[in-house]
């Protein structure tokens, strides 16, 4: 799925009676199959333009589309539809639901789009499996490592097959070998089903794995190397 970024501005209200600026003039398409990363310094605004393109915060100006709909005017209920449908998230703080065992975590995605739950269970369980932490399916995720809640979060980002998947520091909390599987399977995602994937990362071998990198400093989009003008 295209996912066009146009002219998107944010700011935050601080201490003092000026608003904080953190994103301004954000120009940014990502296409179908396409691996893009988000890098840039801590405070630079990679997760705020994830949210904002995930319909998780609102834009104060500029647009966001997802192929040919501009989704950032919808009304609030139907952007949680267009999230339900369309957008897989990977949050660096994993945001599982400590009542619910593993399995039923990432189970919970079905619900959102109101599928078949006896499938969606037995898809979860593949995916778990696919991911090494099947075995874990019935604990909770204060019994789980961090390692395992990520991979946990990924099996439920990807269960319904979502065009777009946003991934917030994907690979932050886990080892060198266990990060291999998840960039693995994000570019699985975008080779053999043609999803999107927007990248937020600190890790230069993270970004590696991306088709194209784009660099985020003081809420502006850098030039690429070697640029003169304007980022378009």
């Amino acid at each position: 799925m295209r996912v066009s970024a146009k002219g998107v501005g944010k700011s935050y209200r601080g201490a003092g009676a000026e608003p904080v600026r953190v994103l301004e003039g954000i120009d940014l398409e990502a296409g179908d199959g396409e691996i893009v990363a988000v890098v840039g310094a801590s405070g630079s605004g990679k997760s705020t333009l994830l949210n904002i393109l995930g319909l998780l915060e609102p834009l104060d100006t500029g647009e966001v589309w997802f192929g040919p709909e501009r989704v950032s005017h919808l009304p609030r209920r139907a952007q949680a539809r267009v999230r339900g449908r369309a957008i897989g998230y990977v949050f660096q703080s994993f945001l599982l639901i400590e009542r619910l065992t593993a399995l039923d975590n990432v189970a919970l995605a079905a619900r959102y789009v109101a599928r078949d739950q006896a499938t969606a269970r037995r898809e979860a369980v593949e995916w778990m499996e696919r991911l090494g932490v099947a075995h874990r399916r019935e604990h909770f995720p204060s019994q789980l490592s961090g390692g395992e809640q990520q991979r946990v979060a990924f099996c439920r980002a990807v269960l319904n097959r979502p065009p777009l998947l946003l991934a917030d520091e994907p690979t932050g909390n886990l080892d060198d070998e266990h990060a291999r599987v998840i960039l693995s399977e994000l570019g699985a995602q975008a080779r053999e089903r043609g999803t999107t994937v927007l990248l937020v990362t600190h890790r230069a071998e993270a970004a590696a794995t991306a088709d194209r990198s784009v660099r985020l400093v003081a809420g502006r989009l850098a030039p690429p190397a070697g640029a003169t003008g304007p980022v378009a």
